[in-house]
């Protein structure tokens, strides 16, 4: 080989590198990491992260969470949000009603999935739960004649009672909904139902004054996103002041509440996580059907039981899914 030839060659080799360098570095640039915004994080929460984690998002590593915290106060919702959009997150994620009627207020185009809700359609979050139709989706607390399924195995818990108080939050239309449907099953059960409003942190002890003075025997607690992060308050005061506790969720009886009926917490957030993966791997919200919950768990604390001086029917027990010695 000639020495202009060998020359030739060698410089077209050593370039070759060179020119081919910037597409492969483009090749493994690593993927976008998708950014998820949480309203008002707790360990109720977990269940969402795990299930998450199980389709292979890794906080840190393919997603990261955007937090923004407000208590359940409407002005601090509507900013914690606005921030989030402003951000802005690939997607919202809001457990309750208040939190999605302010993620929906914010965003028209970025993806909302809600976590138990009450009433969807009523409130106007979704045009209808087999078609959503917009940018949220996710699922509901709400499954037929729920209240009076509750208000029944109140019955069988204590044969007894006839007054019976209910928590509301005037900014959770949710909760209002549910004590007008709620009333005429009390009253042919021929209980008295008293609503009681419990709309900020301050309103509590007010509150507590209403269910004494209407000699309430049974609180009954709604999973309230405001309710819920006062759930602790509430369940002391109930032991204090010797007055039974009916909740939804059983991580309230774990806590120390009476009993509980309704759909599954952890089971309504680790299915929000599903709509989460499909909407990242490009579903659209408006696509994706409003679930209605298919797990309910009856959970009883028979450590309170006793404290209130109450025997409790043992075949109520023996139907329980948790209970609490």
């Amino acid at each position: 080989m000639k020495r202009r030839e060998f020359i030739s060659l060698l410089g077209g080799a050593t370039a070759a590198p060179l020119i081919l360098w910037p597409r492969a570095a483009r090749a493994q640039q690593p993927a976008r990491v998708p950014r998820i915004g949480i309203v008002d994080d707790a360990p109720m929460w977990h269940s969402f992260r795990q299930a998450l984690r199980e389709f292979g998002y890794v906080e840190g590593q393919t997603v990261n969470y955007e937090y923004r915290y407000s208590e359940g106060v409407p002005d601090r919702l509507a900013a914690a949000v606005g921030e989030l959009v402003r951000r802005p997150v690939d997607l919202i994620a809001v457990f309750g009603t208040p939190p999605t009627e302010a993620a929906k207020a914010a965003t028209t185009t970025i993806p909302i999935v809600m976590i138990g809700v009450g009433d969807a359609v009523r409130t106007g979050l979704v045009a209808s739960l087999a078609r959503p139709g917009g940018n949220i989706t996710g699922n509901t607390v709400l499954s037929p004649d729920l209240g009076g399924k509750r208000l029944e195995l109140l019955r069988e818990a204590i044969p007894t009672v006839a007054r019976v108080a209910y928590l509301t939050n005037p900014d959770n239309p949710a909760t209002l909904d549910v004590l007008a449907e709620m009333k005429p099953a009390a009253a042919a059960a021929g209980m008295a139902l008293i609503g009681v409003e419990f709309g900020s942190a301050s309103d509590l002890d007010a509150a507590l004054a209403v269910i004494l003075r209407e000699r309430t025997e049974v609180l009954l607690v709604s999973n309230d996103p405001l309710h819920q992060l006062h759930v602790g308050r509430v369940i002391d005061l109930l032991a204090k002041n010797r007055i039974a506790g009916m909740f939804q969720s059983k991580e309230n009886v774990a806590a120390g509440g009476l009993i509980a009926y309704g759909a599954s917490r952890p089971e309504l957030f680790r299915r929000a996580a599903a709509y989460v993966h499909r909407i990242l791997q490009g579903a659209k919200p408006a696509d994706l059907p409003v679930e209605l919950p298919t797990k309910f768990d009856l959970a009883i604390n028979l450590k309170t039981a006793r404290a209130l001086g109450l025997d409790l029917p043992p075949l109520l027990v023996a139907r329980a899914d948790e209970v609490i010695e």
